[in-house]
């Protein structure tokens, strides 16, 4: 085993303690194995807890494996679509940073008239609501091609 300590320069200083990086691997320098492998491992698990928590995908109580893993399928693809939204969430807005269950709340359950006609879709929202703006963008960005 090799030890490294890595010189993360400002990151120690902000939180004011050493890290140091434990591996067998012989190559590469302690900062890239900090930066590339352990830290990705870290954002990875973040990612599965926000899956897990902001979407309840770890609620797999039916009876059927085929039901519980066409449930997880739709959790995975709720997962896409929300993290595609707060992609195109200009950044100035306030929403820019927000969680999932935040954007769910302010932008998916929305009280909205919609008036659908042969080739459009309006949406009337209140003149009280104050992301219809934000919506708007993120409708326009979203808005397949013209075909």
């Amino acid at each position: 085993m090799t030890v490294h300590e890595p010189n993360l320069g400002n990151r120690v200083r902000v939180c004011n303690r050493a890290r140091y990086v434990v591996t067998s691997l012989t190559e590469g320098s302690a900062e890239h194995i900090y930066d590339t492998l352990y830290c990705a491992r870290g954002q990875t698990e973040r990612l599965i807890k926000r899956h897990k928590a902001q979407l309840a995908s770890d609620r797999t109580s039916c009876r059927s494996a085929n039901a519980n893993q066409m449930r997880l399928i739709l959790h995975t693809a709720v997962y896409w679509l929300m993290w595609r939204i707060q992609q195109e969430i200009p950044k100035t807005a306030a929403l820019a940073t927000a969680e999932f269950a935040t954007l769910r709340l302010r932008l998916l359950k929305v009280a909205a008239r919609v008036i659908e006609t042969s080739s459009r879709i309006h949406l009337a929202f209140a003149s009280a609501c104050p992301d219809a703006g934000v919506f708007k963008a993120i409708a326009t960005i979203l808005r397949p091609a013209p075909t």
